[in-house]
């Protein structure tokens, strides 16, 4: 009888063991995943943007330099981007690398609708009455 109970103790401890050896490699799986999904992923993603950002500028647009130069590109040549800035239009030449962000003429300028117009009339008709009222009047 004691040759059984032996074999039985024998055989939860080998149980036992097994699932610790492959506890460590789960929790070490489990890890890794989390790592790709937070960290890893994530700047991938922002590398694809950054590079598509990068590739996709044209003459005309407006960039913003990551040492924080603003101007209009005026031209593009494999990784060399030209562009002025200021109002003496001083021309600098950058490393497509160095750009930080990019505006389209059409995203600067909104097309006025016909609720803008609207607005700009009536805002230029209304009139301050000194502060009394701390409100706006119509002429």
């Amino acid at each position: 009888m004691s040759l059984f109970l032996e074999a039985e103790a024998a055989a939860e401890t080998t149980s036992g063991s097994i699932f610790s050896q492959y506890s460590i490699w789960i929790w070490l799986a489990v890890m890794a995943a989390v790592f790709y999904f937070l960290i890893i992923r994530p700047q991938k993603k922002k590398e694809k943007q950054d590079r598509m950002l990068r590739n996709s500028i044209q003459p005309g647009d407006e960039i913003v330099t990551i040492g924080g130069f603003v101007g209009r590109v005026l031209s593009v040549k494999d990784d060399v981007v030209t562009f002025e800035m200021g109002a003496d239009r001083t021309k600098m030449t950058v490393k497509k690398w160095a750009i930080q962000t990019r505006t389209s003429p059409e995203q600067e300028k909104p097309a006025e609708t016909e609720e803008t117009k609207k607005s700009k009339e009536d805002s230029s008709e209304a009139v301050f009455d000194g502060g009394k009222d701390q409100d706006y009047k119509s002429k």
